[in-house]
């Protein structure tokens, strides 16, 4: 039996109970009719049993009315579940897709003898998630111009770990390659503003890197892309370190970067992933 059926079965047993109690009630008023010589002096006790009655007639009737609402709940109930479930599956799909290491702005600092260069890093792009499905493929980057966009974020993915074979992977986590992926846009990013800052910004050291950086982000395969150098590579997460570098073999794999050397640099360029 469903739990509509069981509830209008639960209904039409209350609804039997107190037809029987108003019957109860009239007979009981015969009786004590009947047997009194003076059915007068009895008023006060009939009216008594009536009130006690009455009383269990509405409480029942209460009974009742809160089933009633309780039935008419249930559909509420299975579609607000179904719902939460629904959601439930949205959040996991999801969760697999972000990372948990965001790091707060910072700043980038350039320092040489005479003076210190300060530029703070902008607002990194919207990774905020709605309930659409996930893995949307990433805009193409515009070519460079100034006053271009912050330098793409496109993180690794739980499936695209576990493609890459155990020796390539070793002890690596989603978490610490998606914290490099942040790490290389924040050196980008550190290196864009330099090329683009007005020289009178610029300190003696930062301009002599600054021109070198314009005149590599002219090389083939450079241009129009956000770069940073080997030199650049200082942490928090990213260090060039046997960890470090294995994250960098990773990423070259999975098309996150591409590498090469220019002049006594060694650079490497953000790719869109394929």
């Amino acid at each position: 039996m469903t739990m509509e059926g069981k509830n209008q079965a639960a209904g039409s047993s209350l609804d039997s109970l107190i037809s029987s109690f108003n019957t109860r009630i009239a007979e009981l008023q015969d009786l004590v009719v009947a047997r009194n010589m003076y059915p007068a002096s009895s008023v006060t006790d009939l009216s008594a049993v009536d009130s006690t009655l009455k009383s269990m007639e509405m409480q029942l009737q209460q009974i009742k009315d809160r089933l009633r609402e309780e039935t008419l709940a249930i559909p509420k109930a299975k579609k607000l579940i179904q719902a939460s479930l629904q959601q439930q599956q949205k959040l996991q799909n999801m969760s697999a897709y972000a990372p948990s290491y965001i790091p707060e702005r910072e700043k980038v600092r350039y320092q040489d003898s005479s003076a210190s260069y300060v530029m703070e890093e902008p607002a990194r792009q919207d990774h905020s998630f709605g309930f659409q499905e996930p893995r949307e493929e990433p805009a193409p980057l515009p070519k460079e111009k100034k006053g271009r966009g912050s330098p793409p974020l496109w993180y690794i993915t739980d499936e695209e770990l576990n493609s890459l074979s155990s020796y390539m992977r070793g002890r690596l986590t989603l978490d610490k390659i998606n914290a490099a992926i942040n790490d290389m846009a924040a050196y980008a990013e550190a290196n864009s503003q330099l090329i683009t800052a007005p020289k009178k910004k610029l300190t003696e050291g930062n301009s002599d890197k600054a021109l070198e950086l314009r005149e590599i982000g002219k090389a083939e395969g450079v241009k129009g892309k956000h770069f940073f150098l080997e030199t650049d590579v200082k942490g928090p997460a990213l260090r060039l370190d046997n960890t470090g570098k294995a994250i960098l073999t990773v990423l070259r794999h999975l098309g996150r970067l591409s590498e090469s050397r220019i002049g006594h640099h060694r650079v490497f360029v953000l790719l869109r992933p394929h």
